[in-house]
């Protein structure tokens, strides 16, 4: 633990004692590794191992940090044939660790962070890839209104409304002028399809290192970090995902440019699109360029935020200069699509 994340164990303890069937302490509790904005710790206990994933302490934005949509999300997942950890418990009461809680349970398995997989057989990863296809059709066919999540988010102009939010979330974060950017941001709304079919669930970050498989099995145990999980066109979440395969090796989410993805049996684009479109019953998708020059919009957008944060020494990671540095290399890759 440190002094910015002070929960007192004993207090946590007999709460969850009370709250958290079969639950007992004493804890000790362990910061997982990495960049996540929700600070998530492993929970052990006398009665076995749990994630804690509660609200940065302080003063935060309006809906920012909100674990408790996460522990929504989740726990009405765990009703349908998405993989997701168990939800058990949400705190709402901010007295107990200084802010907002939920508990879920240890998934066990293994976390890649490298989407070529270099410990992998090339059929097995292609198992793997065929595995988060399947759940990303999965995920994106869950009957909202069946599952409880009708009111999750907003109907309709899914991506106006994505342009137009990421669009101001970069000029609040801009520190100096970036062509590329200026150019997706003229381009993206005159050439934003219409919108057509129901809203699905959609992911929001759905990368490799944001899922726990069985493990050494390419069979996914559990989605993780839903933070930016809403209502909106599936297609985001497929784009998204396929970034990685335009995506330079090292950077703030690894890619797989450069390499030569045929032999080591990772399909190409063509061939996870296809899957996908198979997997759900839906015709070839048009205007594909569009959903993924948007992709590179957004995440320039997301890395030109973290580079304001470092230029004003309020960043969260070691490496957050680095990461806002690829804005402009980001955007770029956007505007080779249109």
């Amino acid at each position: 633990m440190t002094m910015s994340d002070p929960i007192d164990v004993d207090v946590l303890s007999r709460y969850l004692a009370a709250h958290v069937a079969g639950f007992q302490g004493p804890i000790t509790l362990e910061k997982f590794a990495g960049g996540q904005s929700n600070p998530t710790f492993l929970l052990s206990a006398q009665s076995g191992q749990y994630v804690l994933r509660r609200q940065p302490p302080g003063t935060l934005l309006k809906s920012a940090h909100a674990v408790d949509r996460e522990f929504r999300v989740i726990e009405a997942l765990g009703q349908t044939a998405v993989p997701v950890a168990k939800a058990l418990h949400l705190c709402k009461d901010r007295e107990v660790i200084g802010s907002l809680f939920y508990v879920m349970s240890f998934e066990q398995g293994e976390i890649h962070w490298d989407p070529a997989l270099r410990d992998s057989s090339a059929e097995k990863r292609g198992a793997y890839f065929d595995a988060l296809l399947e759940t990303m059709a999965a995920l994106h066919n869950v009957d909202v209104e069946a599952a409880g999540l009708a009111d999750y988010g907003r109907a309709g102009n899914y991506f106006a409304r994505q342009i137009d939010l990421w669009t101001t979330q970069y000029r609040a974060a801009q520190t100096g002028q970036l062509d590329a950017m200026e150019a997706l941001i003229a381009w993206l709304p005159a050439n934003c399809p219409a919108e057509s079919g129901k809203p699905a669930l959609v992911h929001g970050d759905f990368r490799i290192d944001n899922f726990i498989f069985h493990r050494g099995e390419p069979r996914v145990r559990a989605v993780l970090d839903w933070e930016l999980s809403t209502l909106g066109n599936p297609l985001a979440d497929l784009a998204y995902f396929c970034m990685c395969l335009r995506l330079p090796r090292q950077g703030h989410i690894a890619g797989l440019a450069g390499l030569d993805r045929a032999a080591l049996g990772i399909p190409s684009e063509e061939a996870m699109v296809a899957q996908y479109c198979r997997l759900r019953g839906i015709d070839a998708i048009g205007h594909w360029n569009f959903y993924l020059a948007f992709s590179f919009f957004r995440l320039a957008s997301i890395a030109q935020g973290v580079k304001k944060r470092a230029l004003g020494g309020n960043a969260s990671n070691a490496k957050a200069r680095e990461v806002g540095e690829m804005a402009g290399a980001l955007a770029q890759m956007g505007v080779d699509l249109i």
